[in-house]
């Protein structure tokens, strides 16, 4: 038990607590989005192509993913506030780094030591406010978290889109300077210590392999493309090591005494099925979300700020229905509100595969917007089914799980739907091509033949332009059928979900990692 467990803080106390912490959540909830918008601009400053700019994206969210899991332990070990402001202190020098970083390589590797940083304030920081709060004050206490957390997808499209065209990209990096210095002195004013058992011990085998078998599948996705797949010898070797890493995980896990991950979780039938629902919603969502920015920018030709404004009601559209979901939690069931939001989720990318690159902007924020408000109807309630019924001792290495589960779906998400844009890209490219030849009678009429005409350079540059805008058009298409489908392939497992025991408004207290 902590030290900030047997006496309530005063109400000073707490409401300064609560407003520390919770910026710092907003500080890293603010980076899984705001650097979507600049990513053309940080594409074109450091000479990279589409599919290895993602790399700003999901280098964070494997590093945020391999440390989410061992923020528990070194809690214990360290004490929580020690570990709190360090995660702070890392996460704004990181930043800063990111913002000065001069090529690809060291934007990477910056972005690798933000992610590892801020890894522990979203747990820590929801343990903290457990503390404060009274069993029956929780609800609330969740509730005003769960909007911090959401606060990112909200502003990050936005702010990030008026910093990068004012001022810069580097901006985008930067901003998280004051707001860290704001939430390292109040939690140094206010928060409470823990007291640290320095006894703890954590499965360094299990922690090691697990970390190495997630590195080497997302760079396996990330390079193959560009490697050429299993022609390549590092593909290869990363394929390798992939396995067997995965391999000495399990064997370990099903042999050790205490593993990094307890086999009790998954007695649990419906935290099992949750893990593997969040894992979809970690692809469908942000997957859907890296694809939007090259999407408006690039293909629709927006600029920064338009693109921002663009993205950033789906957001909105998550916050409010995480408000609702959040109400009707002990009136509905709550396997009705995750098949209205899978329901909703499917049907807004059954709506994109119909957009073109003329679509307007009304319809991409009010789609925007249902996409987001789907994400919210399964959030809470995929939360409560996953936890109400985990025993106590096992919610701290659920969480650890859960949010793993997702920062892996939503980095491999990224890169699946990077990689099939591009061959798809290349295939429609082809295919298309091929009708494209002199004999073909369609260049005979005026005014085609004086434009178009593929026997002239400028005829043919001009064609090569339609058939690439036309072939990223259709790729995309087929990438919104994926994340419907996948939305749509996961509404069976609703049928295994035990119900939930409905509890008092008041006790709901939903894990968001």
């Amino acid at each position: 038990m902590s030290d900030c467990d047997t006496v309530m803080p005063p109400s000073t106390q707490r409401f300064m607590i609560t407003a520390c912490v919770v910026l710092a959540v907003i500080m890293q909830a603010l980076d899984t989005t705001i650097a979507n918008v600049a990513l053309p601009y940080m594409q074109g400053s450091v000479s990279a192509s589409s599919d290895q700019i993602n790399w700003v994206l999901t280098s964070y969210i494997v590093a945020a993913a391999i440390m989410t899991p061992p923020s528990a332990f070194l809690a214990r070990r360290f004490g929580r506030k020690t570990v709190l402001l360090w995660a702070i202190v890392g996460f704004v020098l990181a930043s800063v780094l990111c913002g000065i970083a001069q090529s690809l390589e060291e934007i990477i590797a910056f972005r690798l030591m933000q992610g590892m940083a801020g890894a522990a304030l979203v747990p820590l920081s929801q343990g903290i406010l457990l503390d404060v709060y009274s069993l029956k004050e929780r609800g609330s206490a969740m509730a005003l978290f769960g909007v911090s957390v959401m606060v990112g997808p909200v502003l990050g499209p936005m702010l990030g889109g008026w910093l990068t065209e004012n001022l810069s990209w580097r901006w985008v990096f930067f901003i998280n300077v004051p707001i860290g210095l704001i939430a390292l002195l109040g939690i140094i004013r206010y928060v409470p210590q823990t007291t640290a058992d320095k006894n703890s011990r954590l499965d360094w085998l299990g922690f090691g392999s697990l970390s190495v078998a997630i590195m080497a599948v997302q760079l396996f996705l990330d390079r193959g493309e560009q490697l050429g797949w299993f022609s390549s010898l590092e593909i290869v070797i990363e394929a390798v090591v992939a396995l067997s890493a995965i391999y000495v995980f399990l064997a370990h896990t099903f042999t050790a005494k205490d593993p990094f991950i307890s086999l009790k979780l998954f007695k649990d039938r419906n935290f099992c099925v949750g893990v593997v629902f969040i894992f979809i919603i970690g692809i469908t969502y942000l997957a859907s979300l890296a694809l939007m920015t090259p999407y408006l920018q690039n293909l629709m030709g927006y600029p920064v700020l338009k693109a921002g404004m663009a993205m950033g009601p789906r957001g909105l559209g998550t916050m409010l229905s995480m408000y609702l979901a959040g109400r009707l939690a002990s009136k509905v069931d709550t396997r009705w509100l995750l098949f209205c939001g899978l329901a909703l989720s499917a049907g807004s990318m059954w709506l994109m595969t119909g957009w073109t690159p003329n679509v307007s902007m009304q319809t991409i924020v009010y789609v925007g917007f249902i996409q987001g408000a789907s994400l919210g109807l399964m959030f809470v309630p995929l939360s409560t089914i996953a936890f109400t019924t985990l025993p106590a001792s096992l919610r701290a290495d659920g969480t650890g799980l859960f949010s793993l589960s997702r920062n892996v779906g939503s980095s491999v998400g990224i890169s699946i739907v990077t990689v099939l844009l591009i061959q798809n890209t290349q295939i429609n490219h082809a295919e298309i091509g091929a009708h494209v030849t002199a004999f073909n009678r369609s260049f005979d009429a005026w005014p085609v033949s004086s434009l178009l005409n593929p026997l002239t350079a400028s005829g043919r540059a001009l064609l090569d332009n339609m058939i690439n805008i036309q072939s990223t058009w259709i790729a995309y298409i087929d990438n919104f059928k994926l994340l419907m489908v996948l939305s749509l392939a996961v509404m069976p497992l609703l049928l295994f979900i035990k119900p939930a025991p409905v509890l008092p408004p008041s006790e709901h207290s939903p894990v968001i990692d």
